[in-house]
């Protein structure tokens, strides 16, 4: 195992991904990376409008982007306490095909997800990552539950 990837959402099942997805690069002498995926900004123009009728929706994407790029260097400084080579990644799009494509186009040998356990009608309805990844991942993956509230 050479490259681990730890997808991170800055839920409550986030530190419980970086500990193990830690833990694993130190026992096996791994690279780790940590990947953030933000979603895209919704397009309107389906319905007629363009971006420029819309300016709250790009300030509030470009605050995601700076707050979550602000979480990730925090996290990263974290982990390199222990593994000064970490490195850190962010991709914006779906998360699951993010997630495949970053796993398939890097060449990472495992990766390490949360899961939120929000039941079977939410991922129905909303979709599950770490279902999907289970499914769809063409390396080994471990599904960390998120921690109790």
């Amino acid at each position: 195992m050479k490259t681990i990837v730890a997808a991170v959402d800055f839920s409550n099942a986030t530190p419980g991904v970086v500990k193990i997805a830690t833990e694993l690069a130190k026992s096996f002498g791994a690279d780790l990376e940590l990947l953030h995926v933000i979603e895209p900004e919704p397009s309107y123009t389906a319905y007629g409008f363009t971006p420029d009728e819309f300016p709250a929706m790009n300030a509030f994407q470009e605050e995601a982007r700076r707050r979550a790029t602000l979480k990730l260097e925090e996290l990263l400084a974290t982990v390199r306490a222990d593994l000064p080579k970490a490195s850190s990644r962010m991709a914006e799009g779906s998360p699951l095909h993010s997630l495949l494509e970053h796993v398939k186009q890097g060449g990472a040998d495992f990766v390490v997800v949360g899961s939120h356990g929000h039941g079977a009608i939410a991922a129905l309805l909303l979709g599950s990552v770490a279902e999907g990844l289970a499914r769809k991942a063409t390396v080994p993956t471990l599904i960390v539950p998120a921690a109790a509230e």
